[in-house]
């Protein structure tokens, strides 16, 4: 029931999602997107033939290749990584084939076990009828007495438990057990800091699965969570529909030659096996999460998670609960974070579910630091252009350079500036004020001062390469919920490979450095609230360690709040550098599938 309770109450809150999270997400940083699409030999949209996947570098000769070449500032623990990486590649090709076998004998495994399953339920049907009182009326009352009684030592009284554990033994031997799954490659979990190069070593064995791996997911942590959330919803509505008795599930039975009284009785020995096998309603999310094995049984599984986190207690238990699912059957894990397993959960939620999570973490992959303490965004080389889409402070020159790019870019791919609609996930809507082909323009307000959050953002990003937001103010403790949207916002943009044009009032380093108004991080006035088992915690953080009104460095390391706060406002920060260099301009125009679907003066680089 604590699930359900969590799930209900995030779905209250999903709109602002990432508003009301500290969003510790895992940097994504140099090359361009296209520049390792053009490096793995896959430049073109259509299917590559085998021959091209055998001849895509992995992860190692991509990293040299591009340090070669001056794109990226030699690392020894990226290479190291990248090494890493190389070594799970090779590994992985090898366990496709042998996951290819198991999932084949998996199949027939499970296809006899189901047919025998019926079967015996079709036996016990048999008999009961045979034995019913209410129907044999040509048998004599002693004799169906006694037959009743005989029979009343093996099940009537016992319940459906008893019954179910009885037919499921007797399943193993005639079918036998199920087959063993191979011993699949450890994956890796990489944590380090801010702009160390996590995510892009990540998106480096990524890109060389393809064509490698049959069945490969890559999920950022907010999109991750709201796919659950949608899943949960999913199943949820499914067992609904699946009690009615005139459900497909039950159809099978309409047609057996039983009377109403023992269809009755099958149907509910069904709907037991049901609820027995969904008891745990994180085994089916999982099972949907990354792969739709009814499409489609053969094969290994990868995925690739960016920016692993604990932001809540609903997320300790739906990560904890789905991701040892998914190590438990076999799926190879490559996972970023800025921190280690054993300190995403500082604040002890669910602590017997979390160490679980540790354990399958620990049996499965192997951690890696990248221990690097420099921002290699901030390396970037910007060929002289330190303000190319960024713009500040707000004066009457900035604002001219401001809507003379918009008049440019809608230009260049042409159409009538309107007001659109689209889709964000669970059914609802969002105004777009001003579209154009795949160009939106917002305010600061409209984004950031309502309760929207990530799946709004990720409507959002999907939908338009380019946005443009004026009336970016600098953060400040007064104005802290709108900051998180902000940087909630400016994630979703940044993984969705999106331009970003911005009119601020203060540089990108001052963006989060508080106002006269006082600081953005005030851990005097910071507390917040957090639902566990239908109670309200709340955590005053200065009671936790000696820390004066004004933190030190030190004092923030020692607090989840403060450290996911600092790790948030960095990473935004850097990243809105990283967005305006040309590599990362490049990206958008290589990897955003709206550039697809628009004309070829889209794509001018002009814009």
């Amino acid at each position: 029931m604590i699930l359900r309770r969590l799930h209900l109450h995030a779905c209250a809150s999903r709109r602002s999602l990432a508003s009301s999270a500290l969003c510790g997400t895992a940097p994504r940083t140099l090359p361009s997107a296209g520049l390792l699409r053009r490096l793995h030999g896959a430049a073109g949209d259509g299917p590559s033939s085998d021959s091209d996947h055998a001849r895509r570098p992995g992860p190692l000769t991509l990293y040299r290749n591009l340090v070669s070449q001056g794109k990226l500032t030699y690392d020894s623990y990226q290479e190291n990584v990248a090494s890493e990486l190389d070594s799970l590649l090779r590994r992985l090709q090898q366990y496709e084939m042998e996951m290819e076998d198991y999932h084949a004998h998996l199949y027939i495994w499970e296809n006899s076990r189901e047919k025998e399953r019926r079967r015996l339920l079709v036996e016990e049907a048999e008999d009961k009828q045979r034995d019913g009182v209410w129907i044999d009326e040509k048998r004599g009352f002693l004799d169906k007495l006694v037959t009743r009684r005989r029979r009343g030592s093996i099940e009537p009284g016992v319940g459906m438990w008893v019954s179910y554990l009885n037919r499921e033994k007797k399943l193993d031997k005639l079918v036998g057990q199920r087959p063993v799954a191979p011993v699949a490659p450890k994956g890796l979990y990489l944590y380090g800091n801010v702009g160390s190069g996590k995510t892009m070593l990540m998106d480096m064995f990524y890109g060389a699965t393809e064509g490698v791996i049959k069945h490969r997911r890559r999920f950022h942590f907010h999109e991750a969570m709201l796919e659950i959330h949608d899943h949960m919803h999913d199943v949820w509505k499914r067992r609904d529909d699946d009690k009615s008795v005139q459900s497909s599930a039950f159809s099978w039975i309409s047609s057996l030659p039983f009377d109403a009284k023992i269809k009755e009785w099958l149907i509910g020995e069904e709907k037991y096996k049901q609820e027995t096998q969904q008891k745990h309603i994180l085994l089916a999310v999982a099972d949907k999460f990354l792969v739709d094995r009814q499409a489609n049984k053969t094969g290994a599984s990868i995925l690739c998670f960016d920016e692993i986190q604990t932001i809540d207690v609903f997320a300790v238990v739906a990560l904890s609960g789905i991701l040892s699912r998914l190590l438990t059957t076999g799926t190879v894990l490559v996972a970023t974070s800025n921190k280690a397993p054993e300190d995403l959960n500082q604040d002890g939620m669910q602590r017997d579910i979390f160490l679980d999570l540790l354990s399958k973490l620990d049996e499965n992959c192997n951690k890696i630091l990248v221990g690097t303490e420099k921002d290699y965004r901030r390396l970037i080389p910007t060929e002289g252009s330190t303000q190319v889409h960024y713009f500040w402070p707000v004066t009457s020159d900035t604002y001219s350079m401001y809507e003379a790019m918009w008049r440019d870019i809608t230009n260049h791919v042409g159409g009538d500036i309107i007001s659109v609609t689209i889709p964000v996930m669970f059914g609802r809507y969002i105004e777009i004020p001003q579209s154009c082909n795949g160009v939106a323009r917002f305010d600061f307000e409209y984004l950031c001062g309502r309760p929207v959050g990530a799946a709004d953002y990720i409507a959002i990003a999907r939908n338009y390469h380019t946005i443009f937001i004026s009336e970016i103010p600098a953060m400040s403790m007064k104005i802290c919920d709108k900051a998180r949207r902000f940087i909630t916002l400016i994630d979703e943009l940044y993984n969705h490979h999106c331009r970003l044009v911005c009119l601020a009032t203060s540089s990108i380093d001052d963006l989060f450095q508080g106002t006269e108004e006082g600081p953005l991080f005030d851990l005097e006035s910071f507390q917040f609230e957090t639902e566990a088992e239908g109670t309200k915690l709340r955590r005053d953080v200065l009671a936790e360690g000696n820390v004066g009104l004004r933190p030190s460095s030190s004092g923030l390391v020692a607090i989840l709040s403060g450290q996911e706060e600092m790790f948030a406002f960095r990473r935004a920060i850097s990243r809105l550098i990283e967005m305006q260099t040309p590599l990362y301009l490049e990206r958008v125009q290589h990897a955003h599938p709206s550039f697809q679907l628009q004309a070829p003066a889209v794509a001018s680089n002009n814009i």
